[in-house]
């Protein structure tokens, strides 16, 4: 006789679902339960490993600037006595570039030792402070590991001065003491969005001709924005003590995140904290009215006049509140009006550089290895439009697979990260389950917009590290831990194969560094890691179709 029971066990990877059980149903449900328990105690434990790990890697991150100009930091000629600090030590080549590999490899140690002992770890005011402590004490030390923002402070003198950044370049101003510092993006024009330029035509008023002084207000622009994310992160997650500490833990005191955002000062953060803000605004939300809507439109259109990319996250909001249309309209509407005004403001070639942006292929990512071969059978120049349209194909399939998979992980989960696994009674689970399939509101905001978010990450043909702390800030607000492994994998080895991002003054001996970890072995790895996450993808969402009525 067969009896039909449906037995959830909540893993610390996800959401497995026994299945219709026969004879031997109760001693597969028991043999699932006792792994799932095996998996808790895993997961609880000690962690001093993942604190002393990540610690390390993250005062390594701080050591890297305060040892002043190097290959990882370029020099900001100042006065001593103000900020950015630094000890002007002027290190080797070979040890700073030692120390940041060492830093990401602690980091990954960490989090990853982090993510497996949740339940031990301390309570999250805790992880929040360090984290935020660190970028503080990183915005009043010089950027390390990329020199964009010399971009970001030319940019802003351009526009300070009467130029247009979305046409002039670097190299037209060569005699400039702020424009002049660029090294290697001379002869490129801006490529952010309005907003971005306005924050750095703020800074660069402020500065004036002093590029330290540019760059520190930046930074600090910086440093609130990371930590404005990290409050409402701990603000959004603040009913489940568990959620609250493996936020922290995946943004504020990641050392991945620190390193690359906070000690990296990109933009990337302030339009991270503009859609994070957006969604924790939430519209779609019981209750929420008409000043809702247009806060989080509003938001997201700044996030947008920021980095175009992260407009993605407003594929969120739209699919939420779809069955009420006047929402969605006033949300989009908002949304629409900010984009279409900051870019009037800017001018008509703000957009120009984007779309040239798109078409570019960076070395690391599977990408490069299909330009390759693209250009070995077809010659230089035959490769844009089929990259394209295969990336668009690939953000496609990756978004409907996560989207699937997201469906099958959020039916049955308990609304807590520590709950112990369960098994409901047949009648309740099954009418459960088919009522959470029958919902499709059970994919929130903040789900679909992780699932479009990763899927875009892994698709685009150019990425560069800094651009997955969007995914990090996402996954902060959705409990989803299957996924956390492949993100860190991922911004570990970019993390790896820009070693720094920058080239000027790199030690002659170190050019493996580009040609074979970041051209070679990161695109490869990167291509098994997308394969990877399509086929668990797939998995999880058909185990959701094959569950019994």
């Amino acid at each position: 006789m067969i009896t039909p029971r449906v037995g959830v066990v909540w893993w610390n990877s996800g959401v497995e679902w026994a299945g219709t059980e026969t004879a031997r149903g109760p001693r597969l449900l028991g043999r699932l339960t006792a792994a799932g328990r095996s998996r808790a105690s895993a997961s609880s434990s000690s962690p001093a490993p993942a604190l002393v790990a990540s610690g390390l890697s993250i005062l390594i991150t701080i050591t890297i600037g305060l040892l002043g100009p190097s290959a990882m930091v370029p020099a900001l000629h100042g006065p001593a006595w103000q900020p950015p600090y630094s000890l002007g030590l002027g290190p080797d080549g070979h040890l700073v570039i030692g120390l940041a590999a060492a830093a990401v490899i602690l980091g990954t140690l960490g989090l990853v030792a982090g993510l497996r002992s949740l339940r031990r770890l301390p309570d999250a005011r805790w992880l929040l402070l360090a984290g935020c402590l660190a970028a503080a004490v990183l915005a009043f030390l010089p950027p390390s590991g990329s020199s964009d923002h010399l971009n970001y402070a030319a940019y802003g003198r351009m526009a300070a001065l009467g130029h247009d950044p979305y046409v002039t370049v670097p190299a037209n101003l060569p005699g400039d003491p702020v424009v002049g510092a660029v090294q290697e993006w001379r002869k490129v024009p801006s490529v952010y969005g309005p907003v971005a330029t306005a924050v750095q035509a703020l800074a660069a008023e402020i500065g004036g001709e002093s590029l330290w002084l540019t760059v520190f207000v930046m930074a600090l622009a910086n440093a609130a924005a990371f930590i404005a994310t990290a409050l409402l992160l701990h603000r959004f997650t603040r009913h489940d003590p568990v959620r609250q500490r493996r936020a922290a833990l995946l943004w504020t005191a990641n050392p991945l995140v620190v390193y690359q955002l906070a000690a990296g000062m990109h933009l990337d953060t302030l339009a991270i904290a503009f859609v994070v803000a957006a969604l924790v605004v939430r519209p779609g939300r019981p209750g929420s009215g008409v000043l809702a809507g247009w806060g989080s439109g509003v938001l997201l259109g700044l996030g947008i006049a920021v980095k175009v990319t992260v407009g993605l996250v407003a594929l969120g909001p739209a699919w939420e509140l779809r069955r009420a249309p006047r929402k969605p309209a006033l949300v989009a509407g908002a949304a629409t009006l900010t984009v279409l005004v900051t870019y009037w403001l800017a001018g008509p070639r703000a957009l120009n550089q984007v779309l040239n942006a798109s078409k570019s292929v960076s070395l690391a990512t599977p990408w490069k290895l299909v330009k390759e071969a693209a250009q070995a059978l077809a010659g230089p120049g035959s490769y844009h439009a089929w990259i394209q349209i295969g990336s668009l194909l690939l953000l496609a399939i990756l978004a409907f697979l996560l989207l699937r998979a997201l469906r099958a992980c959020t039916l049955g989960a308990p609304t807590t990260l520590d709950s112990a696994p369960t098994a409901p009674t047949a009648p309740t689970a099954a009418v459960d389950a088919q009522r959470a399939l029958d919902d499709p509101t059970a994919l929130d905001a903040p789900r679909v917009a992780l699932a479009f978010a990763v899927a875009w990450l892994f698709a685009t043909p150019y990425a560069l590290p800094w651009y997955d702390g969007l995914a990090f800030a996402l996954l902060g607000l959705v409990p989803w831990p299957a996924l956390d492994g492949f993100m860190v994998a991922r911004l570990a080895a970019l993390s790896l194969a820009y070693l720094p991002a920058r080239q000027f003054d790199q030690p002659a001996d170190m050019g493996w560094l580009v040609s074979v970890v970041r051209s070679q072995v990161v695109p490869w790895f990167l291509l098994a890691l997308t394969i990877g996450l399509a086929w668990w993808a797939a998995r999880a969402g058909a185990r959701a179709r094959r569950r019994p009525a």
